[in-house]
């Protein structure tokens, strides 16, 4: 057994952390969590924590904050103002040792060593223990936990315990934390627990099996109470005990509907196959993950296990299983922004998962179909045609984000996003005709991908308004630079609309040619007439971008240019971010940029910026950046990257790997998410210059010097092809399906299957730019 407890020995696959700090504890709980996209679950230490539960005294901060999710399953929380939040169930890996009547916690007696080991490889959470007691008996402990990728409805526990003397009175307790769960029960038997969220109604079962040997025997438990297991036994020194738990969880979104029966089936999935076959099946699966999703760097050993460490969340976080779920700004690892789903998802994560996972990034998109109504029903509340998405989303699609929060003095603040944060329609867009042209999924673009595109066309015509100056402006919006609130036609939110319209206008004469009783349905559903698809052609050829014709630059939005410059370097030793610094109003009245804005368009819209206008634009905007959000750091990385700069690139990834990977992270509430996606990105669309949306398979790559190869897998229209990349060649094997063209630098060339293909280039070739800094 005690094999099985160890970690992957191949370097650069396992994440440490040794010893215990209060003011670090929740950020490690959230670094090393485990995921399936069904389930979640922290990474809190499972014996020796003691209880916890809701407190008021805001100014105790928590030892540990333990929290197992279940995607989907919201309610509305007492809290002011009212937003919907993702539930925490109960949390199934709490152990209790007594020993000779004394509970063993660690603020007790003497920690001698304690040490958490992600496993990324497996998928494992590793824990190693050695504590002594005030009464001098010392207790080592190993332990293994998982949520399994094999059946989502799955988690494992095993746990080995050893004592140094003979004849202690040892109890030991396996128990599911029932208290504060802000769930009604509905029933509770020995194996099985079923509860009913009280304001959406929504039914969550969850089922569990113990067992506890004593050098390979095994010894009945005490059953007290239902999901409570306790052994007891009088010690040996030296004696082996080990206690594997098996749980499964299911959901349902209707009260009438009983996931009961469906806990109880993976239950007993996983007891009949034993723990070692459940742990055996979760490793294959993942290793399957890695073997199409895995990123190997040669030359950079820190950036190779960020990109690991990434894509370990990034697929951690997904459920193809689940259309009706999405992932939210910290996956499901902590409590931060209640579980909501943001512009991150299709902005940020998508891009991986169209590349490497496409079933999932199909079920994200189906979320996003599924909303449709939801967010027409918000574009007509506020005055416009179509659909607008909602800012913040969960579970029905409605807007969450509150109106209104207390500030630090009590004073209510106004929040604008929910109201003015309109970009989020067409970043949708955007991902729906990515996805589609990197995967040809028909299907999907003919039943759901073009109404997702009309519709947020309609919203944007609607929105853009035809004034005296012979322009259709979009007034009264936020972009992605959230300093600035409340302006006029900002670049990116009008680029992107026009963008919108356009690729809508070709997703219908598409789907007239090629399905046109689909096309006649679609019109005559939505009543979308001939007359409406001209205003949108005038929309297109109308709408104001900001561009400046002579230069080259856009204008983030009417009037940035005479606000009062600031040099964002003389505030980059603040811990603060620089709004707080500064004040706001300040900030308001300065050109400081919170994330990329017009640096994010560059990377979307690549076309938007002929010529010279990429560099001239990253040139102007990224010294006015403050990078106040952890979205910002990866989308200048990668913009940089294609720009030529690597080292600028090398810099924004590190900077974006930082964030959860630096022993003291402030991420106590969740792994960023999106950042971690936009890590991937600059690595795979930044550097090595994967294009999907294309008719061939696209690659540029831009190899940093330091770096002697990048290697990787990616799926496009049905086929698998792994990308080995130098300085100066690329080679391109076809894994699985047919023969496609591969263009590299420029050059396109036929790949054949079981025929690799070496495209040479000199190192310039692939390492030219555009210098940023001249």
């Amino acid at each position: 057994m005690l094999d099985l407890l160890q970690p992957t020995e191949a370097p650069g696959w396992v994440l440490a952390h040794e010893g215990y700090n209060v003011l670090t504890e929740s950020a490690v709980e959230s670094r090393f969590a485990l995921g399936n996209g069904f389930l979640g679950m922290r990474a809190a230490r499972s014996t020796s924590r003691g209880p916890t539960w809701v407190s008021w005294l805001g100014y105790i901060r928590w030892a540990s904050w333990p929290r197992c999710y279940v995607a989907g399953l919201f309610d509305m929380p007492n809290t002011e103002p009212p937003v919907p939040a993702l539930v925490p169930v109960a949390d199934w890996s709490r152990v209790r040792l007594i020993l000779d009547g004394e509970p063993l916690v660690s603020r007790e007696g003497e920690m001698l060593r304690g040490l958490r080991r992600l496993d990324m490889r497996r998928g494992v959470l590793l824990s190693e223990w050695t504590h002594r007691t005030p009464a001098g008996i010392t207790a080592t402990g190993h332990e293994l936990r998982l949520l399994s990728l094999a059946d989502r409805a799955a988690g494992l526990q095993v746990q080995r315990v050893v004592l140094d003397r003979d004849g202690v009175d040892v109890r030991l307790e396996a128990s599911f934390g029932l208290a504060g769960l802000g769930m009604e029960p509905i029933r509770l038997k020995n194996e099985v627990g079923t509860w009913r969220t009280e304001g959406t109604g929504k039914v969550v079962a969850m089922a569990g099996g113990a067992e506890l040997r004593l050098e390979g025997a095994s010894v009945p438990a005490e059953r007290p109470f239902p999901l409570r297991w306790i052994w007891r036994w009088r010690s040996k020194a030296g004696q082996v005990a080990e206690l594997a738990r098996h749980v499964a969880v299911a959901r349902s979104d209707r009260p009438a509907e009983d996931p009961t029966p469906h806990a109880e089936a993976a239950l007993e999935r996983g007891t009949n196959l034993g723990w070692r076959a459940v742990l055996r099946a979760h490793e294959a699966a993942w290793n399957d993950h890695w073997e199409d999703g895995g990123i190997d760097i040669d030359g950079d050993d820190d950036l190779e296990r960020a990109l690991r460490f990434a894509v370990y969340h990034l697929t951690s976080a997904a459920n193809p299983d689940d259309d009706r779920v999405s992932i939210g700004a910290r996956g499901l690892t902590g409590d931060a922004y209640f579980g909501h789903v943001f512009w991150d998802t299709e902005t940020y994560l998508l891009p991986y998962y169209t590349a490497v996972w496409p079933e999932a990034a199909r079920a994200l998109l189906m979320y996003r179909y599924h909303m449709l109504p939801a967010a027409r029903a918000k574009a007509e509340l506020f005055g416009y045609r179509g659909a607008l998405y909602p800012w913040e989303s969960a579970d029905t699609g409605e807007e969450t984000t509150p109106e209104t929060v207390l500030g630090p003095a009590g004073q209510p603040v106004e929040i604008l996003t929910g109201k003015m944060e309109h970009h989020i329609s067409a970043d949708i867009a955007y991902a729906v005709w990515q996805y589609w042209r990197a995967t040809g999924d028909d299907d999907f673009f003919r039943d759901a991908g073009v109404e997702i595109l009309v519709e947020t066309a309609r919203f944007w015509a609607s929105r853009a308004v035809a004034e005296a100056d012979g322009g259709r402006h979009i007034r009264h919006v936020i972009g992605p630079d959230e300093y600035h609130e409340d302006v006029d036609d900002n670049a990116f939110t009008n680029v992107m609309a026009r963008w919108n319209i356009a690729r809508a206008l070709d997703a219908l004469d598409l789907l007239r040619k090629r399905w046109p009783d689909h096309a006649a349905a679609l019109q005559d559903r939505i009543a979308l007439d001939d007359g409406e698809l001209d205003d949108w052609r005038d929309a297109v050829a109308r709408i104001v971008t900001g561009l400046d014709p002579t230069t080259g630059l856009y204008e983030q939005f009417a009037g940035f240019h005479a606000l009062k410059p600031l040099d964002v370097r003389d505030y980059v030793t603040h811990a603060l971010p620089i709004d707080v610094v500064i004040g706001r109003e300040q900030t308001q009245g300065s050109q400081v940029v919170k994330q990329a804005d017009v640096v994010a368009l560059i990377a979307l819209l690549p076309e938007a910026f002929p010529g010279e206008g990429a560099a001239v634009n990253f040139r102007h905007y990224e010294p006015r950046c403050a990078h106040g959000s952890s979205l910002s750091a990866a989308m200048h990385a990668r913009v940089a990257a294609r720009l030529g700069d690597s080292e600028m690139a090398l810099r924004y990834m590190r900077e974006t790997a930082s964030l959860d990977l630096d022993p003291d992270p402030n991420s106590a509430g969740g792994v960023r998410i999106a950042g971690l996606g936009g890590l991937w990105q600059a690595a795979i669309l930044g550097i090595a210059g994967l294009n999907l949306a294309g008719e061939t398979l696209e690659l540029d790559p831009k190899l940093p010097p330091t770096w002697r190869r990048l290697s990787f897998k990616v799926r496009w229209r049905g086929r698998s092809v792994g990308l080995s990349i130098t300085g100066d060649a690329v080679e391109a094997t076809l894994i699985d399906g047919d023969e496609i063209d591969i263009t590299v630098a420029g050059d396109t060339r036929t790949l054949q299957p079981r025929s690799p293909l070496h495209v040479s280039r000199s190192s310039a070739a692939f390492r030219g730019a555009v210098d940023v800094d001249a």
